[in-house]
This record gives C-alpha cells, structure tokens and sequence, in this order.
C-alpha cells in the first residue's frame, strides 16, 4: 500500500523548518506594510504572520496535487489550467481569511487597523499569496523529485545488497563441496593401508563439518573460532601425512575476538597443505600468524613448496574463493597480498579490525 503521509508533515523537523520560513514570509510582509506607513510595524506583524502561516498551511495541500500532476508526462495545457485553477481557490479562501482577520482585529483592537489601511492591502495580499503559492507549488515539485531520487538510490542499494548476498552465497555454497571432495580422496587413499586412521580421520571430518555447517551461515565469526576450524581441519590432514605434516600457530592475544567471514583461514591452509607439503618428501611446516596493526587485523599463512612440482588440479580454487569473498565483503577496506616465491609461498589478508558480536 503506497505510503499517503505528506513527506513534510511526517517529519517534525521538516515541519518545524516549513513553518520557520513561513514566519519569515510573514515577517517580511509585516516589514513591507510598515514600510508604507500604513500602520507600526508591531501592528502589522500582528497581522501578517497569522496570515503566513496560514498560507503556509493550506500550500501542503499542494503536494496531493503534485502527486496527480507530474511535471513529466502531464500536457502543458492541463498542467497550467488546473493550477490556476487550484490557485485561484486557494487565493480567494486566503484573502477571505485576511479580510476576516482584519475585521477581528479592528473589532478587538481598533487601534490596529483601520478600513482604509485594509482595503489599501488587498492589492498587495493578492500578489503576495500568489507569490508565496507560486513558490509553494515549485517546492512541492522539488521535494517530490528529492523523495523519488531518494526512493531510487534505496532500491538501488538494495539491489546491491542483494546481489552482494547472492555471491557470497554462491561462494560459500563451492566452497564446503571443494573441501569435502579433497578430504573423501584423503579418507580414500588411507582405507587400504590404514583402515584405523582414515576411521579417525572419518570423526575428525564429522566434527570439523558439524563446526562449520554451525558457523558457515553467520555473516562474520570471532577469529578464535575460524582458528579452531583451521586446527581440526590440520588435524585431519596429520592422520594421513604423519610427522611430514608439521603446524604453527603464532597469534596474538588481542585479535582472538575480532570478526572474520567463517571459513576464510580453512581454503589457505587446504592449499598450503595439498599444493605445497603435499609435494615434499621431508613434508614441512604450515604457520598461520595472526595480529593487529594500525587499525588492521593481518592474518598470514605461509608453506613451503616445492619449485619442480608439477601443476596441482584445482589449484588457485580456494584462493581465488576467498579473494571474492573478501572483495564482496569490504571491498578496497581489505585486500589479500600472496607472495610466490621459489620454495615458499604465502598468502596475506588485511581486513577492517573489528570485535566480533556475541552470540
């Protein structure tokens, strides 16, 4: 149902500055009778500044007109005809008005206003309240284009939200399919040669599964628990690679209650394990450091690699993943840095520093 509200009336600040420049009206009115002489200026502010305001009143019945007579698409003919219509009713309950408050007033203080003072103001009330209702009209106009230009940019922002919505639901839907097929090959390639580890590895999978299923839907996470996410899914990978498999974690104290995106560590330490220890026969070391600088919270995953390995299939999936996500989410408040080097790799997220919510 369209919202009927008079966009002034709705608002009482907006009513509140309306009514202010309608005193001015006033005022300024009030200044040019006494400049005539015709009367002391107290006098004919006594007079003037009722009748502003109540022009002013009756112009906010210019805004239900407005909305049926759009300056777009409306003929010039009908456009014109029905204002001066409008206008010459509006300006004739005004003047009527005027005329019975001098009338009032003459009777209850006759030192204000005499007949010869009050009909020598009807030119100047005729092209007053036309002026006034011409100005009433043209403002009607710019704030039902203000409201519409308003209208337009929420839905626009809107839309972008939505859509903004979609992709990080697109990506978190790759995301849990592209792990899950990566540790059943894992669970695979343990069950004949050792049924007893890839059974723990089976638990292992259902805990961290159960976690980010749990979490996955949350807008953001405190970083404590993204870390607990990547050390149950490293954990799962030390069943199959053993003592090749080695982990550090260097985290400052202060960022463990910060907010992440959930499952933004998980993808960078899948591929430093797949795409880098994977491939080394002596296996190594994956570090995730975390820590806070300049307003900034730094999360870093580094590993070695081998320089002669050969391309890994689906490499760059889980990066490329979570530079999307990263990008939908703050857009240039965060970056992610990765650095390439002959026999170390390593991938750094900048995101805005901010403490997770509870709950």
């Amino acid at each position: 149902m369209a919202d009927t509200r008079h966009p002034i009336t709705a608002r009482r600040e907006r009513l509140l500055l309306y009514l202010t420049v309608w005193l001015g009206f006033g005022t300024l009115l009030a200044a040019v009778i006494a400049f005539r002489g015709e009367t002391a200026f107290g006098w004919a502010a006594v007079y003037a500044v009722p009748l502003a305001v109540l022009l002013g009143l009756q112009s906010l019945s210019c805004w239900y007109l407005v909305q049926v007579l759009p300056a777009e698409g409306t003929p010039l003919a009908r456009l014109l005809g029905t204002w001066v219509g409008a206008g010459f009713v509006l300006l004739a309950i005004w003047v009527a008005a005027a005329l019975g408050w001098a009338w009032l007033l003459r009777v209850s203080l006759p030192q204000a206003l005499d007949d010869d003072v009050v009909n020598g103001l009807t030119p100047l009330l005729l092209f007053s309240g036309a002026a006034g209702l011409l100005v009433a009209v043209l403002g009607h106009y710019m704030l039902v284009a203000f409201e519409r230009s308003t209208q337009a940019e929420r839905r626009a922002l809107e839309l972008r939200v939505l859509a903004r919505e979609s992709e990080l639901r697109s990506l978190r839907e790759q995301l849990d399919p592209h792990f899950l097929f990566n540790s059943l090959n894992s669970v695979a390639a343990l069950i004949g040669t050792d049924a007893q580890a890839a059974r723990r590895m089976c638990f292992l999978m259902a805990g961290f599964f159960r976690k980010s299923l749990a979490l996955g839907g949350k807008h953001s996470i405190a970083l404590s628990e993204e870390l607990s996410l990547a050390e149950t899914f490293l954990a799962i990978e030390e069943v199959r690679f053993g003592e090749r498999l080695r982990t550090r974690f260097d985290i400052a104290e202060d960022v463990l209650t910060l907010a992440v995106p959930p499952l933004v560590l998980q993808p960078l330490v899948e591929n430093a394990v797949h795409h880098g220890v994977a491939h080394l026969i002596e296996g190594g070391e994956v570090m995730v450091r975390a820590r806070q600088r300049e307003g900034l919270l730094e999360l870093l995953v580094e590993n070695p690699c081998d320089p002669e390995r050969p391309p890994s299939r689906g490499a760059g999936v889980g990066l490329q993943n979570v530079r999307s996500r990263i990008n939908a989410l703050f857009g240039n408040r965060a970056s992610v840095d990765v650095k390439a080097e002959e026999r170390n790799f390593r991938v750094s997220i900048l995101l805005p520093a901010s403490q997770a919510r509870a709950g």
